[in-house]
C-alpha cells in the first residue's frame, strides 16, 4: 500500500491549490481517505475526509466552506481542493488511508500514510 501526495507549494493568501492523493496497492471502493496537516511546533490535525461508500465529505470547522476533497476512482485519487488560503493553513499535508470504509477524524483510525506535500501561505 503507498499513498503519494503531491501539489504543495507557496501561495499569497486568498489563492488555491489543489492537492492530490494517488493510491496503489488497493482500491477507493474499500477505504474512507483523509487529509490531515501538520505545522511547525504544532500536533498533526484532521483536515478531511471523504467515505468510500457514498463519497460523502466531511471537513474541520478550520477549513469549512474553503477546502472541498473528491475523488477519481478511475484514477484511484484523491483530491483536496484548497480555495481562499491563509496564512494559518500553513503546513505539510498528509493523506492517509482508513482502517476501514468508515470515515474519522482521529489519527488512529488511520492505517496508512503518504509522505506529506508542504503548502505555505505568506504575502
Amino acid at each position: 500500500v503507498q499513498l503519494q501526495a503531491s501539489g504543495g507549494g507557496s501561495v499569497q493568501p486568498g489563492e488555491s491549490l489543489r492537492l492530490s492523493c494517488a493510491a496503489s496497492g488497493f482500491t477507493l471502493d474499500y477505504f474512507a481517505i483523509g487529509w490531515f496537516r501538520q505545522a511547525p511546533g504544532k500536533e498533526r490535525e484532521w483536515v478531511s475526509c471523504i467515505s468510500s461508500l457514498d463519497g460523502r465529505t466531511y471537513y474541520a470547522d478550520a477549513v469549512k466552506g474553503r477546502f472541498s476533497s473528491s475523488r477519481d476512482n478511475t484514477k484511484n485519487t484523491v483530491y483536496l481542493h484548497m480555495n481562499s488560503l491563509k496564512p494559518e493553513d500553513t503546513a505539510v499535508y498528509y493523506c492517509a488511508q482508513a482502517r476501514s470504509s468508515s470515515t474519522s477524524a482521529e489519527v488512529a483510525d488511520y492505517r496508512y500514510w503518504g509522505q506529506g506535500t508542504l503548502v505555505t501561505v505568506s504575502s
